[in-house]
């Protein structure tokens, strides 16, 4: 079965970017990866921090890793510090688990990805990128 197109995720990323604009969002980063966490597409909107790309990638880098969304892992983090302390050591500081990121699930329910965005609070971030993921027909997990 094939993974995450290029085509899906910059879907992802325009159905995402449009529901920010909907909504009246701070501008924002959104990223996607693939299942194995490497970047299939990302885009900073004018006005978006430096930084927001690198905090987007490390939210999806984090829920594609642990095959949870980032505000399941934000949880876990808060009950066990030590070891999230442990895998962001391990990760070399691109583990980073702040809600904010997605799964995406295929049709079958398979995971394909992860997206994350950053430049709003982790609530409206998690918004953009669920919108995202249904706009381009996927399910968001």
């Amino acid at each position: 079965m094939p993974g995450l197109t290029l085509e899906q995720a910059n879907a992802i990323i325009a159905g995402a970017l449009a529901h920010s604009a909907r909504k009246g969002y701070k501008p924002m980063a959104v990223v996607v990866l693939d299942a194995a966490g490497h970047l299939k597409s990302a885009q900073r909107q004018d006005g978006a921090s430096m930084f927001r790309v690198d905090i987007a990638t490390g939210k999806a880098w984090a829920a594609v890793g642990m095959d949870a969304p980032s505000r399941a892992l934000a949880q876990r983090a808060q009950d066990n510090p030590n070891f999230f302390v442990t895998l962001a050591a391990t990760a070399q500081g691109r583990f980073l688990p702040q809600t904010g990121a997605i799964l995406i699930r295929d049709a079958g329910g398979a995971i394909v990805g992860a997206a994350g965005a950053s430049g709003g609070t982790g609530d409206e971030d998690e918004d953009i990128c669920i919108a995202g993921v249904t706009a381009a027909g996927l399910q968001a997990g």
